[in-house]
C-alpha cells in the first residue's frame, strides 16, 4: 500500500469513527449553564401564576399589608370570599356556562368543516381544489376587515345572537392548510383500497382518515378552543344584551371597568372581598377549564406541532 493510500484510508477512519455531535459526552459545565437558564424561565413562568393565585384567595387584611397590591401568600388561612363573592351572584358562574358552550360548540363544527375542507383539498383529483386551495391561501394573507365582518353579521341577523361567536371564525385558513398537509402524508393505498372497495369519501374521511390523525386534531382542536373561550372582541362588537356575555367580556367588565355588571363600583361596597382579590379570582375561573383540558391531550400536543417539520 502506497503512502498516498495510507493517508486516506487513515483519514476514512479517522471520519468514521468520530461521534456526531449530539452522541458526544455533554460538557458539565455547559449542562450547568442550560440548567440553570431554563430553571430561571420556569420561575419567571411560574411566579406571576402564583401570584394570581395567592392574591385570589388573600383576605383583606393581607392585601392591606401589602398595601392594595398583589402577593405572593394568602396568609395564615385561606380566603373563600373572593370566589364566593364572584359565584353568588350568578353573572360569572351565567358567563362560565355560556364560554364553554360556544367554546364546545363552536370547537367540534370547527373541527368538522376544517378536517372535511382539508380532506377535500388534500385529494388532487378533487372537484375545484386547485382553486378553493388559492381562496384558502388568499384567506391568510389578507383579512376582510372589521366593517364588513359587521355588515355581514348584521345583515344575516346575528347581532346579539351567541352564533355570532362562532359562524364567523368557523373555519380558520391556517388551520385548514395544516391539516390538508398532514392528510397528504398518509399513505395513498388506504384511499385507494378503500375506493376499491366501494367506500364513499365520507366513510374514507370519517373511518380512516380522523381515527389516523388524532395529533392533528388534538393541535387544530386545542387552537380553536383556546381561540372561542378567549373571543373578547367579537362578543364585545356583536353581543349587546348583557345577559349573553362570555366569559372573557365578563373579566373585561372586572378588571378594566373594576364594576360588576350592575355598574356597581366594587370597592366601594360594603362586605364584599378586595376588589383586588375578586379579579383575580375571576381570572383564575376563566383560565381554569384550558387547564383542565391541556393534559389530556398533551400527548398527542408534542406529535402534532411537527407535522409538515419533516419530509420522508
Amino acid at each position: 500500500m502506497t503512502t498516498l493510500e495510507q493517508a486516506a484510508a487513515e483519514g476514512t477512519r479517522t471520519r468514521t469513527s468520530k461521534r456526531p455531535v449530539w452522541m458526544e459526552r455533554p460538557n458539565p459545565i455547559l449542562q450547568v449553564i442550560k440548567f440553570i437558564a431554563l430553571l430561571i424561565s420556569a420561575v419567571l413562568v411560574i411566579l406571576p401564576f402564583w401570584s394570581v393565585l395567592a392574591t385570589s384567595f388573600a383576605d383583606r387584611q393581607t392585601l392591606n399589608n401589602a398595601a392594595g397590591g398583589m402577593v405572593m401568600w394568602p396568609g395564615r388561612t385561606l380566603s373563600l370570599d373572593a370566589y364566593k363573592a364572584v359565584l353568588s351572584g350568578g353573572v360569572v358562574t351565567r358567563a362560565l356556562v355560556i364560554s364553554i358552550g360556544i367554546t364546545f360548540v363552536g370547537t367540534i363544527l370547527s373541527l368538522a368543516a376544517t378536517a372535511g375542507l382539508a380532506y377535500w383539498l388534500s385529494r388532487s383529483r378533487s372537484f375545484a381544489a386547485k382553486p378553493i386551495l388559492l381562496l384558502v391561501l388568499g384567506a391568510v394573507l389578507f383579512s376582510p376587515g372589521l366593517i364588513p365582518s359587521y355588515l355581514l353579521v348584521k345583515q344575516l341577523n346575528l347581532l346579539d345572537n351567541w352564533w355570532s361567536l362562532i359562524l364567523p371564525v368557523l373555519v380558520n385558513a391556517f388551520n385548514v392548510i395544516v391539516m390538508r398537509a398532514f392528510f397528504q402524508e398518509l399513505p395513498a393505498e388506504l384511499f385507494e383500497s378503500a375506493a376499491i372497495d366501494g367506500a364513499s369519501s365520507l366513510t374514507i374521511l370519517t373511518r380512516i382518515v380522523l381515527p389516523l390523525s388524532k395529533a392533528v386534531l388534538a393541535v387544530i382542536g386545542l387552537f380553536y378552543a383556546v381561540a372561542y373561550w378567549n373571543a373578547f372582541f367579537n362578543a364585545l362588537i356583536y353581543i349587546q344584551t348583557a345577559d349573553k356575555w362570555p366569559m372573557a367580556l365578563v373579566l373585561r367588565t372586572y378588571v378594566v371597568n373594576q364594576t360588576s355588571i350592575g355598574g356597581e363600583d366594587i370597592g366601594s361596597s360594603a362586605g364584599l372581598p378586595p376588589q383586588l382579590s375578586m379579579e383575580m379570582a375571576i381570572l383564575v375561573i376563566a383560565i381554569l377549564p384550558i387547564m383542565i383540558v391541556y393534559p389530556f391531550i398533551q400527548k398527542h400536543f408534542a406529535k402534532g406541532v411537527m407535522i409538515g417539520a419533516v419530509k420522508g
